[in-house]
């Protein structure tokens, strides 16, 4: 396997990890757990990050770039994302619930499948579709919303909530919808990002759907 398609892969293993590692204090509802997982989750998630950019460095400088890294690198870019979306469905504190309404991932995945759909529809063309401007804007703002989720709920998980109630009398909880609504302006964002960026795809490689 080429270096640059080796950064991509371990973006594709480690959603699953990354899932599990988000998932289990919940599941389990362990404070340790979630302490552990809390100083993992945005470090880890940092470095698969920024395996995007390495595998688009080394593909460039060892002439690597190929019509499979144009499909593998985005694909592998979804399944992270969606991941992450997915999790932002629970939290560990109840209070919290959910960071991400279901109708938005719900959409956001739509519009993710549609586009790995138009990606393959353009291969048997012999057209790569490589990502456009529009594409990694949206792809930008899905990383910073997953970032500001996870600094919510690492808050929380690190037993800063409690510290502030037990120590100085503050009761955080009673800023859990703002904090909500925050976050959920970014998925609001990232959904209008998404289906603008497709129409955009649709625009300029549309003609894939004229023989089928």
């Amino acid at each position: 396997m080429k270096v640059s398609n080796k950064f991509t892969f371990a973006r594709l293993i480690f959603a699953p990890v990354f899932f599990l590692l988000y998932s289990l204090p919940i599941w389990t509802g362990n404070k340790n757990l979630a302490f552990v997982s809390a100083c993992l989750m945005i470090p880890s998630l940092i470095v698969m990050e920024l395996t995007d950019y390495w595998d688009g460095h080394y593909a460039r400088k060892h002439n690597e770039v190929s019509d499979l890294g144009k499909l593998f690198d985005p694909f592998a870019d979804v399944m992270l994302n969606l991941t992450v979306f997915l999790c932002a469905f629970r939290s560990f504190d109840p209070a919290m619930g959910s960071y991400m309404p279901l109708v938005i991932f719900l959409l956001i995945m739509y519009r993710e499948f549609c586009q790995n759909f138009l990606r393959m529809l353009a291969i048997r063309q012999g057209v790569a579709i490589a990502a456009r401007k529009g594409g990694k804007v949206k792809t930008v703002f899905y990383i910073i919303s997953g970032f500001f989720m996870l600094a919510a709920e690492c808050f929380i998980r690190l037993g800063l909530v409690d510290l502030c109630n037990s120590r100085f009398g503050i009761d955080l909880r009673g800023f859990y919808p703002q904090v909500k609504l925050v976050i959920q302006t970014f998925y609001v964002i990232c959904l209008v990002l998404s289906y603008s960026s497709f129409i955009d795809y649709l625009k300029n490689f549309g003609s894939v759907f004229k023989d089928m």
